[in-house]
């Protein structure tokens, strides 16, 4: 598992949660500084550039001996290793995700300008990492049901089962939420006026979406049979809808792009909503396209 750190208080925030995960799991903890641009002007023969050569190392070693010593605070026997790599945070963190098995970053970095709600570094790992990609958000200490942003695609069904195994992890309730509304594309399937479908076929529209809902967690229940199970169905607009949801949860879950994605978006607007506005940290889970 690994967490980028920066020496913000979101990456602090990052770390101790990421403790937390690696404890639960049983794994080791890699704790990631990406430093800096390498300068791209070195002469042929020259020696690997490295941040002790510029006076800087003390700084980046404190930050990860800082870093270090929190995540211990909240795991004391978990295996740390410390890595400092000169690139791009964005490039470093995402050939460091091609290995892991979870990535933690927090919200906001030191590199981030004011009033951004979220850093780009979490919007580009969102879409381009290689695992699994743990957002660190919303209050702290967050307690309550680990949620599940149910969409139904194919590609969402890795988030469905990274939520029963960490609401188990957690020994948490997991709360399976659909949101539906007569704006879905299911409205459009049969003839006739579409305006005139949207009140007509309203009961029909909320008929599917249960049983969507229904499949999507019958066949993981059987697997994690000790998670206890809610199956909510809410009828609202998503996005709002989910952000609202994440105030009483612990984790919110969701897929990279759902079922409504447009083809060659990496990652969706739901996921974005809640990556910018959760109330709790969240968690966006790649499945295969």
């Amino acid at each position: 598992m690994i967490v980028g750190v920066d020496g913000s208080d979101s990456s602090i925030s990052a770390v101790e949660a990421a403790a937390r995960e690696a404890h639960l799991r049983g794994v080791g903890l890699r704790i990631v500084h990406a430093f800096g641009q390498v300068p791209g002007h070195l002469p042929a023969g020259a020696p690997p550039w490295n941040p002790a050569d510029h006076g800087l190392e003390p700084m980046v070693r404190g930050a990860l001996a800082h870093a270090e010593g929190r995540a211990h605070a909240i795991a004391p026997d978990l295996e740390i290793t410390r890595s400092v790599v000169a690139g791009e945070a964005l490039e470093v963190l995402e050939i460091e995700s091609r290995s892991a098995s979870l990535a933690v970053v927090g919200s906001r970095g030191l590199g981030n300008f004011s009033g951004l709600l979220l850093g780009s570094t979490a919007v580009h790992l969102a879409a381009h990492g290689r695992c699994p990609l743990m957002v660190v958000r919303g209050r702290p200490d967050p307690a309550g049901a680990v949620i599940l942003a149910v969409d139904g695609s194919v590609a969402g069904e890795a988030a469905v089962e990274f939520a029963f195994a960490e609401a188990a992890l957690r020994k948490a309730p997991l709360v399976a939420l659909h949101v539906w509304n007569t704006f879905s594309e299911r409205a459009y399937e049969g003839p006739g006026d579409p305006l005139n479908a949207l009140v007509a076929d309203a009961e029909r529209i909320r008929e599917a979406e249960q049983h969507l809902l229904d499949e999507t967690v019958a066949s993981w229940q059987k697997v994690y049979p000790e998670v206890v199970v809610e199956r909510r169905l809410v009828r609202s607009r998503i996005r709002p809808a989910l952000i609202e949801a994440s105030r009483g949860a612990q984790l919110v879950v969701t897929g990279a792009r759902g079922r409504g994605g447009f083809t060659g978006m990496l990652l969706g607007s739901v996921s974005q909503a809640l990556l910018h506005h959760a109330h709790c940290p969240v968690t966006v889970v790649r499945g295969k396209e």
